[in-house]
């Protein structure tokens, strides 16, 4: 099955259609025809979509009144962190983008990678929230694919973006030779749109044909049109990548541990302190995301209608969406630049929204330089002073 058969017409040995009327006579018959026609084919996708629901038992306790505008606790809650993701990650691109241009750091790069697909994942969970409910089953099935298949593309391009992070901090560590500047930021760049290439190819192989639309008995319960057989396929290679994420990063603090001799100190304590941000972004990730990958697994294993524990899956999906909002204070707690950066970029806003004075923080920050150099003359008097007296 293609994207362009991707209807219950191309099954019809599990969905019926209503037959069409042969008795046209006129213009207005045509037309009359046409409208059917077209009301016909939106009655079969939403009955697509609702039998397969049904199919998977996620119908129960679910209303099926387009007309109902209830709105719940947990709708209001995962939309107002929604938007705190994207307000967050959207301060963090800026910041990381305006130390690009002042540092070709390769860390920036990685950062704004991350940042980004943070940012479509929570701009993918607003989108997300606003066509569940009622709204699911008025959606064709290629819009209820590309509504899931964009949060499994920021899932892809997050983990991508942590592989590209641990390889780039790997070959660092471990090639101590100086290379070019313009062909490392050339490999960097390239490696990125690589990571978005394979993101967007994974995330939406569903609509391009592997789902279970014209097989029930082979569809997932948490995603009643995906196929286990596609929720395994991306939770192998998911795995696979945080298990080569976990070695490169063991490799890495080996490296770092055994040659603390070697280097300078504030060397070795740089580089350290780069290794444990970077291990708590993937550690973060990994305790977000864990119990949604345990829950698609059980998924995979599970018939149909058998499993409860799949009823409950609207907390992990927040746990592994919190993860994008927790990102940005990692890397704004592990980098002094980036929070010196974004503490710029709150003033400007501040001071162009009239709620602060350029003054009050220049004053500030004379008056505590002033504090601190008569501080110093006052240490260096007195060493003076306690030298002269010892002589």
């Amino acid at each position: 099955m293609d994207l362009f058969s991707l209807s219950s017409s191309s099954c019809p040995h599990l969905y019926r259609h209503p037959a069409p009327s042969n008795g046209s006579n006129g213009p207005g018959d045509t037309a009359g025809a046409v409208t059917a026609a077209a009301s016909a084919s939106a009655a079969a996708a939403m009955s697509l979509i609702r039998q397969h629901y049904n199919h998977t038992g996620r119908l129960q306790n679910r209303s099926l009144l387009s007309n109902q505008r209830q709105v719940s606790v947990t709708t209001v809650v995962s939309l107002l962190v929604s938007l705190l993701i994207v307000l967050e990650n959207l301060l963090v691109l800026v910041a990381v983008f305006s130390r690009i241009r002042h540092s070709r750091r390769w860390v920036y790069v990685c950062i704004a990678n991350i940042t980004l697909s943070d940012l479509l994942t929570g701009v993918a969970y607003v989108v997300n929230i606003s066509l569940s409910g009622s709204r699911t089953f008025t959606l064709s099935p290629q819009l209820w694919l590309f509504r899931e298949g964009t949060l499994f593309v920021a899932l892809a391009a997050s983990i991508f973006s942590l592989l590209l992070i641990a390889f780039e901090r790997y070959t660092t560590m471990m090639a101590p030779l100086h290379q070019k500047s313009a062909t490392k930021t050339y490999r960097i760049y390239t490696l990125v749109v690589l990571c978005w290439v394979l993101a967007l190819a994974i995330g939406f192989l569903p609509l391009l044909g592997w789902n279970c639309v014209c097989d029930l008995d082979a569809c997932s319960t948490l995603l009643p049109l995906y196929s286990k057989s596609y929720i395994l396929f991306t939770l192998l290679i998911f795995l696979f990548i945080l298990l080569a994420i976990g070695v490169l990063y063991g490799a890495i603090y080996c490296h770092v541990h055994s040659n603390a001799h070697l280097g300078s100190q504030r060397s070795h304590q740089r580089s350290l302190g780069l290794l444990k941000t970077v291990v708590a972004v993937v550690g973060v990730f990994v305790v977000c995301w864990g119990p949604l990958f345990v829950l698609l697994l059980v998924d995979f294993f599970c018939v149909s209608r058998q499993c409860m524990l799949l009823s409950g899956a609207d907390w992990f999906i927040c746990l592994a969406v919190l993860n994008s909002a927790l990102n940005p204070i990692i890397y704004t707690l592990g980098s002094s630049e980036l929070r010196k950066a974004i503490a710029g970029l709150l003033f400007c806003c501040c001071v162009r929204a009239g709620l602060c004075r350029p003054t009050t923080f220049t004053s500030k920050e004379t008056s505590s330089t002033s504090e601190s150099r008569r501080d110093s003359l006052r240490n260096s008097f007195s060493k003076v002073r306690n030298l002269i007296s010892s002589n």
